[in-house]
């Protein structure tokens, strides 16, 4: 027999196991707050693992389709037998998060098994929409916010974290048979995805990178205002994501071309660096702003 408290303990685990970035601010939240969004991050890792942790396409499909069943089940009152599934449904009541939320996120998780590559930006920031506003948008009905315009903002927030993902994990995902840069992007740079694959990394992929960093420049940018739309202990969380976001994103434009080849990331001290000023100061009033 098992209690609510040791279902959110099992989202704990999973946060724990997964070394994530978001860990320390998540721990800046009140108690309850925290709970919620760890059983947010354990659900996202859970189905994000199914799908990368599985060599076989329909094996992984049938788990995904049986990881959906059980959420959706739980959500509808089912207790089921999934801790973090039964912390997700609590924090969805909880805090109201729109069950669409939950929707999407499994909707763009599933794209990573029939998609691996994408034709146009459009396509890709539908994928976008998916795997990362949504998550934003169920986090900050966690955190709570005070003004309505938070919900769009939300997109340039998810955007800005994903781009940076993606941007930063190019060779990872080279390596898993996909690509997220978009066709008409990199055709228009006079660069191809055979070039990527190859690693003929040419001079128009200087041109990309650079079109691809200002991009996710102008959603954090943009996303910056929520600074100003949320609840005070909500705001140190989602300060604390943005600064390490913030010197990841850094990282990736210093590098360049070579992002297509490394793997970029930010020393450990510079991001725990970023995410403590940022706390503390705020994402515009700080020198090393994106800007």
């Amino acid at each position: 027999m098992t209690s609510l408290a040791d279902d959110y303990r099992a989202c704990d685990g999973v946060l724990r196991a997964a070394g994530s970035s978001f860990a320390l601010p998540i721990r800046l939240l009140p108690a309850a707050k925290r709970r919620g969004t760890t059983a947010l991050y354990a659900f996202c890792r859970r189905a994000d693992d199914i799908v990368d942790d599985s060599a076989d396409v329909d094996a992984a499909r049938l788990a995904l389709d049986a990881f959906e069943a059980e959420a959706m089940q739980a959500l509808a009152g089912a207790a089921g037998t999934d801790p973090v599934l039964r912390a997700l449904a609590d924090t969805v009541r909880r805090f109201a998060v729109p069950a669409a939320c939950v929707h999407d996120i499994l909707d763009g998780v599933r794209m990573d098994l029939t998609r691996h590559a994408y034709d146009t930006w459009a396509e890709l920031e539908t994928y976008c929409r998916r795997v990362a506003t949504a998550v934003g948008l169920a986090a900050l009905h966690v955190w709570r916010f005070t003004d309505p315009a938070a919900l769009s903002l939300a997109h340039d927030c998810g955007m800005a974290f994903q781009l940076t993902n993606i941007l930063r994990d190019i060779p990872e995902d080279l390596a898993r048979g996909r690509v997220y840069l978009p066709h008409d992007e990199l055709q228009d740079c006079g660069c191809s995805a055979d070039d990527l694959r190859a690693g003929r990394i040419g001079p128009g992929f200087a041109v990309l990178a650079a079109r691809m960093t200002g991009r996710a420049e102008g959603h954090f940018s943009r996303a910056m205002a929520l600074d100003g739309m949320l609840s005070t202990d909500g705001r140190l969380a989602w300060r604390a994501m943005f600064g390490v976001y913030a010197s990841l994103f850094r990282a990736v434009r210093r590098a360049g071309p070579r992002i297509f080849t490394d793997r970029v990331r930010p020393a450990r001290a510079a991001a725990f660096a970023a995410a403590a000023a940022t706390v503390l100061f705020g994402p515009r009033r700080l020198p090393w702003r994106l800007s």
